[in-house]
């Protein structure tokens, strides 16, 4: 498995991951009308090429299959972080993680944050986030409990 950065050519695929995973794993901690604002039925793949390619965006990739992404944004926030619902707890999002971390150094950020789900919250403590604060936010007219995570560098 080979963490790169994106290509244009990634975006159906990541926007299939984001939606499958948030509507097959998400779902354990979060109700069926969360998920569904949350990773609606419309899947835009254009706004994914916008999005992705104006980010540090990197993807694990398994022979041809993205097995999971994550984002980088210049100030050190990361954005969208998700596994495929077939490569959770193998070790990807760690790969992809030391990517971001490996990035961030690199653009000499002293610290990453991050607005992390009640799914990926234990995943970024093991990574070495502490929880700044629980908050809720909306979206498509659903409430979402997440956490404001950090981690110094």
């Amino acid at each position: 498995m080979e963490v790169r950065l994106f290509q244009t050519q990634d975006a159906e695929q990541i926007a299939r991951l984001f939606h499958e995973t948030v509507r097959e794993i998400n779902v354990r901690d979060y109700s069926n009308s969360q998920v569904k604002a949350w990773a609606p039925e419309d899947i835009q793949f254009r706004n994914w090429v916008e999005v992705c390619s104006n980010r540090f965006t990197y993807v694990a990739d398994d022979d041809g299959v993205i097995a999971g992404f994550g984002e980088l944004e210049p100030n050190g926030h990361i954005d969208c972080f998700y596994c495929h619902k077939n490569y959770q707890r193998c070790g990807v999002g760690s790969r992809i993680y030391q990517a971001i971390e490996a990035k961030a150094y690199e653009l000499s950020l002293n610290r990453l944050f991050v607005e992390a789900s009640i799914t990926a919250k234990p995943f970024f403590q093991r990574m070495g986030f502490a929880v700044v604060k629980e908050q809720e936010v909306m979206r498509r007219g659903e409430g979402f409990i997440n956490y404001a995570m950090e981690k110094l560098l």
